[in-house]
């Protein structure tokens, strides 16, 4: 999305990142990569669960996480284990959501381009 910023912002529009991290990682993710969009957080995943897009990390794949490190109740601050399933959400201007891309697979996530050439054409 950084890659493309610029063009969103040249079709009128407001890059956003949603994340279940705390408020401190999520800032520390903007500042430590030169993000030139937020990423706004989503305590609970709450979120992500209102729109259908929430899962929760099976209890055989936690013991892998917190082998890597990666301590998912820590870096969101709840004891979930849940996890938003990757989505680019196109939302107008009056709120409504136009578009939503996901898939469960988190490996295919979908292309920033692809999602710009989208907006363009539902925003014309």
């Amino acid at each position: 999305m950084q890659e493309l910023n610029a063009e969103f912002s040249a079709a009128g529009c407001t890059v956003v990142a949603l994340s279940p991290q705390s408020v401190d990682l999520n800032l520390k993710m903007v500042n430590s990569n030169n993000l030139g969009f937020d990423i706004l957080s989503d305590p609970n995943n709450d979120y992500a669960h209102a729109m259908g897009l929430r899962f929760e990390v099976p209890e055989q794949v936690r013991s892998i996480y917190l082998g890597f490190g990666i301590d998912l109740p820590a870096c969101n601050g709840d004891q979930s284990w849940t996890l938003p399933i990757p989505a680019n959400v196109i939302v107008g201007s009056d709120g409504k959501i136009l578009n939503v891309n996901a898939d469960p697979d988190y490996t295919r996530r979908p292309e920033p381009s692809a999602t710009l050439e989208l907006l363009k054409r539902l925003v014309k």
